[in-house]
């Protein structure tokens, strides 16, 4: 597997701190990408956005492979395990009262890719051109989209747009969506906080995406986008480029 990576967090335009935490790291056999977006006062959320990459990144490093059967488990037991673990730490700390995180991680390898998915953080596959959101938002707007009472324009304006209905943290225990797939050489993907996908549109999204430029510069003209849009909230990209696959074999 031969693959590039960009991956950069911004405070913003208005933010004093920044809660967003990010996680990449990848070698010819797999990858692993992590965005966490924290909330909570005084700081909680940095803390549990930083609990949530360390826990799931140590699950998920050791991983070789897509395609076996105890993946989808390891995933999903990963970011359970990170919200106990900041759930715990809310109940025993009173500065901590409120902290939660999104948590969107992805494992990459020749056999495919998969992702275990928390909140209102995003992955996107740019391939052949056109761009799909993977995730699914844990939203109150998205679940006014979804019964039909509001268009996906409207739900970017509207007031409750930043409010989740499932984070890492919350409580004892925590519902994971899984998405998977195969790779295809070209193929580009995109993990992205809600501070850069609040600001810049898919479309938008879609023509930096596609720039004839190596990820890390995409990363700092998505950043500089959101920034330009006024940067509400912290910002954090991360944009792997698929430049080869290696045959699967057995084994």
């Amino acid at each position: 597997m031969q693959i590039r990576v960009g991956a950069r967090t911004d405070v913003g335009m208005v933010r004093q701190g920044n809660e967003d935490n990010f996680f990449a790291e990848a070698d010819a056999i797999r990858g692993v990408f992590i965005v966490a977006d924290g909330m909570g006062g005084h700081a909680a959320g940095e803390v549990a956005s930083e609990m949530a990459v360390q826990i799931v990144s140590r699950a998920l490093l050791p991983l070789k492979r897509v395609r076996q059967e105890t993946v989808p488990a390891a995933m999903t037991q990963a970011l359970k395990d990170a919200n106990r673990a900041i759930y715990e730490r809310m109940l025993a700390e009173v500065d901590k009262q409120g902290m939660g995180t999104t948590c969107s991680a992805m494992l990459m390898a020749d056999d495919g890719f998969i992702i275990g998915h928390i909140g209102d953080s995003r992955v996107y596959l740019l391939r052949d051109g056109a761009l799909t959101q993977i995730t699914k938002d844990h939203s109150y707007v998205q679940e006014q989209v979804d019964a039909g009472l509001l268009t996906p324009e409207q739900a970017r304006y509207h007031p409750y747009s930043n409010v989740i209905t499932r984070c890492v943290g919350a409580s004892d225990d925590v519902e994971v969506d899984l998405y998977g797939g195969e790779l295809k050489a070209g193929d580009a993907f995109l993990l992205a906080s809600d501070g850069l996908t609040g600001m810049v549109d898919d479309r938008r999204l879609q023509q930096l995406l596609l720039a004839r430029s190596g990820p890390g510069r995409i990363v700092d003209a998505l950043i500089a986008e959101a920034n330009q849009r006024g940067g509400l909230d912290n910002i954090t990209a991360i944009v792997i480029q698929v430049d080869a696959l290696d045959p699967i074999t057995d084994g």
